[in-house]
């Protein structure tokens, strides 16, 4: 009776931290509803060095909508976009090399 059993020991969150060391690291991609058919895409946790402004009108040109710089609770810039932008700031975002794929976050439907 003194056998020991042995369990494979299975973490569910190892792959959470690869190649990133924390969330603080990572871009948000968000959608939120507004009112029928209406949505909002919000981007959060760019780089403060860099220019958020502009990075903001390349994505107006690029996807044909309208957007804006909004400060958050903690003094960070936001991007908002008009409509579902999701899919298209993420291959924006990783062919101008602003940021790589894995450390960006779609959340949302």
């Amino acid at each position: 009776m003194s056998e020991s059993l042995q369990f494979n020991t299975f973490d569910a969150f190892e792959d959470a931290t690869d190649g990133v060391a924390n969330s603080a690291d990572k871009v948000h991609v968000r959608v939120q509803q507004r009112n029928g058919r209406k949505c909002i895409t919000t981007v959060a946790g760019l780089a403060d060095d860099l220019d958020i402004k502009r990075i903001c009108k390349a994505f107006k040109k690029n996807f044909s909508c309208n957007g804006a710089v909004q400060k958050d609770e903690e003094a960070k810039e936001v991007i908002q976009l008009s409509g579902d932008q999701r899919t298209n700031v993420k291959s924006f975002l990783v062919d101008q090399e602003i940021c790589h794929g894995n450390t960006i976050v779609l959340h949302g439907f």
